[in-house]
């Protein structure tokens, strides 16, 4: 296994025991959950760099890289949305813009052709992942609605432009 997919195993890895401390809830759970989720998170940015560098870009890491990142995502999200800290519908649309964005990759694929990673979504990715970590420091009301309304429009915003960049993958004469 090469480095970019050793650092993306322990993404997968430190996922479990970063949901782990944050339902044991020790005092510092919290902290500690977000120096877990930080890590996590850097370990993104090296695998990325590294497989790109060493063009060590592997099917494996096709897969599990953004497989990855959406969980932790998701599952810090999840439970943000548990403690009150962030609404239901802020969690559907990241889901739903997953969902639709993997579709049209999915059709993509499908007529010869492949989508790759926008800017958009590399500051979405960003956004999200500060936006995250800010939020563990329980910091006041206003915000955490601040965070919640930066990961809500980036998400938006990079869906959005995934569809019109790529509007020509339907073909809509066969619908």
């Amino acid at each position: 296994m090469n480095t970019a997919n050793k650092l993306t195993m322990i993404r997968v890895l430190l996922i479990p025991a970063f949901l782990a401390v944050l339902y044991i809830d020790f005092f510092g759970s919290r902290y500690v959950a977000m120096v877990m989720f930080v890590l996590a998170a850097v370990t993104d940015i090296a695998d990325g760099y590294i497989a790109r560098r060493r063009n060590q870009i592997t099917d494996f890491g096709k897969l599990m890289d953004p497989l990855a990142d959406k969980i932790l995502v998701l599952s810090a999200m999840l439970w943000f949305l548990e403690q009150g800290e962030m609404p239901a519908w802020a969690v559907l649309i990241v889901v739903v813009r997953e969902f639709m964005v993997t579709g049209l990759r999915l059709v993509a694929v499908d007529n010869g052709r492949v989508i790759a990673a926008a800017i958009s979504g590399k500051i979405k990715t960003g956004v999200t992942m500060v936006c995250l970590t800010i939020m563990f420091l329980a910091l006041p009301q206003w915000l955490l609605h601040v965070c919640v309304a930066a990961i809500t429009i980036t998400t938006v915003a990079s869906g959005v432009e995934y569809f019109i960049k790529n509007k020509d993958v339907f073909n809509w004469k066969r619908m």
